[in-house]
């Protein structure tokens, strides 16, 4: 067994405190979400002051989270071939000038609707660009062992500072106005560049397979196309998040309109949204030794909507309170639990891109149905359009939870039991398209349970990174099977030899056990032939099974 699949101790779960850099960031990141839900408080409540149209109010949600809709995929290719130190920190210094520029405007007056939608944009895209970033730097903070627990530290955190900034917002808000809310997130971000200039961070050798961006943007996309288990995170997530996304977009309209509260209610309301979640967090490892992850998601769609029905009845504000409490704890049950499934079916070589797809698809659920809702809220009523959402969340719940999310427990580790291609001479690495083929010999009545193991190895080449696949047999051979794909570069190919998990060495040893023959099925590799000059191309002879 490699290191990479042993197994791994479990650790306490503040045993990532333990490592100097990581509470160092851990606290400045916390400080940082804070000053940016103070900002976001101020302005969504502020789009209600300059307009009272419900579509402008859910435009500041789908400004926001838009973005990442657009950019997580790019940002997740950013983050693996960038320092993500350097990155991160530019990234901080784009948000800053985003909320600077923010006060500026809002203690001249001079804020309009379009202004406030604008920055809040270039805000989300700053929001987009470090996401992916965030998560990759966790394995460079702490040891292996820890990494599950910081994983669970940085959700608290973000927790902490949504329990806390939009009380201390609102508060903000309502005394001092929206430039002193705008300048508290301004002096957030310098705790959190501070950190990162801190951060002691050892610098990687540059490996001669890393990927450049488009090659990476594209072997991405490949896989996310090519796992079935992904697609059903994404499916669900998208239906549930499209539904959620309602209450969160209405619910400055609801604290004004319905419970009749100014700023400073507004931001208890989404505080006790945070709290809610943080509790809902402690309750989780329990709920989870007796619900698995569709039980949990389906009862969190359930709370979610009793929610939407006892808001949309305007009850008072001490019972409005409890209540989002439970939204917070239904709230963060279905982020986990989207969230750990999707982590759960991706290997680490495109875990970032991946969650990137996850992000973009969870934003977009947001954005889309932020505006959708908003639209149904202009031409029907609040209450009315939240009793809507919840009816239509409840029946969408039990209509999902046939379809099962997948457990996630295959070994995804690499294997890297393929050897290296022998070639006579060393190729290029931006040399191609390849062409690979593996000749097996196939009785026929072992034919059907070939071909079964065969789906099962096409799923895993087109993941690792190839663009094309097939079978083709032998006109004169019957009993001759040629298994083909393409590569697009040769560096690809390489990389294939390391991304290949223990999991699909097991489906390929599977599929192999029907070859016969004293030798292995033999694999050879063809690169693309430059006509006007032939002699950069030559085939590449192996027998082993690719």
């Amino acid at each position: 067994m490699s290191d990479a699949a042993k197994p791994v101790a479990p650790s306490s779960a503040f045993a990532p405190f333990q490592q100097i850099v990581f509470t160092v960031i851990w606290t400045a990141t916390v400080l940082g979400n804070t000053g940016s839900f103070m900002r976001d408080v101020a302005s969504s409540w502020l789009v209600t002051d300059l307009s009272a149209s419900p579509a402008a109010v859910s435009m500041i949600q789908a400004a926001g989270t838009l973005p990442i809709f657009l950019f997580a995929i790019p940002a997740g290719v950013l983050s693996d071939i960038l320092d993500r130190r350097k990155f991160l920190i530019a990234v901080q210094l784009l948000l800053a000038s985003v909320s600077l520029t923010l006060a500026f405007l809002a203690l001249n007056g001079w804020l309009t609707v379009n202004l406030l939608i604008a920055l809040t944009f270039v805000g989300g895209v700053g929001a987009a660009l470090a996401g992916p970033a965030w998560q990759a730097i966790v394995p460079e903070l702490v040891p292996r062992q820890d990494i599950k627990s910081a994983v669970a530290l940085n959700s608290l955190g973000v927790n902490i500072a949504r329990s806390i900034g939009p009380a201390a917002g609102g508060l903000l808000l309502a005394s001092f106005g929206a430039a002193v809310t705008y300048g508290a997130d301004v002096a957030s971000y310098v705790f959190v560049i501070a950190a990162l200039l801190w951060w002691p961070r050892v610098s990687t050798g540059q490996d001669e397979l890393s990927e450049r961006f488009f090659g990476a943007f594209r072997a991405g996309l490949r896989y996310t196309r090519a796992s079935r288990e992904l697609h059903v995170v994404l499916l669900r997530a998208a239906i549930f998040f499209a539904f959620a996304s309602s209450v969160w977009a209405l619910l400055p309209l609801v604290a004004r309109n319905l419970l009749s509260g100014d700023a400073g209610f507004y931001g208890v309301l989404l505080g006790a949204v945070g709290a809610g979640a943080i509790g809902g967090a402690l309750v989780l490892p329990r709920l989870r030794a007796v619900l698995d992850s569709d039980r949990l998601l389906l009862l969190s769609a359930i709370m979610t909507s009793v929610v939407m029905v006892i808001l949309s009845l305007a009850p008072p504000k001490w019972l409005a309170v409890p209540v989002l409490l439970l939204l917070g704890a239904a709230w963060i049950a279905a982020l986990t639990t989207f969230s750990g499934v999707a982590q759960a079916v991706l290997p680490n070589w495109v875990r970032g891109r991946g969650l990137a797809v996850y992000l973009m698809v969870f934003n977009g659920a947001m954005a889309a149905g932020s505006l959708g809702w908003g639209a149904v809220a202009q031409a029907l009523d609040l209450p009315m359009t939240l009793l809507v959402c919840a009816a239509g969340l409840f029946i969408i719940a039990f209509l999902m939870h046939r379809m099962k999310l997948p457990a996630g427990e295959a070994d995804l580790t690499p294997s890297n039991h393929w050897p290296e291609p022998l070639t006579p001479e060393p190729i290029e690495h931006d040399r191609g398209p390849v062409l690979i083929l593996i000749e097996y010999r196939i009785l026929r009545e072992n034919r059907v349970s070939f071909f079964a193991g065969l789906k099962r190895l096409a799923a895993a080449r087109r993941r690792d990174g190839a663009y094309g696949w097939g079978i083709t047999e032998d006109a004169s051979d019957t009993e001759k099977i040629v298994e083909w794909f393409m590569v697009e570069s040769w560096a690809e190919h390489l990389r294939q030899h390391h991304r290949v998990s223990h999991a699909d060495a097991d489906v390929q040893r599977d599929t192999v056990q029907f070859h016969v023959g004293p030798q292995p099925p033999v694999v050879r590799h063809f690169l693309a032939l430059d006509l006007h000059n032939p002699a950069l191309s030559f085939q590449t002879d192996d027998s082993h099974p690719a």
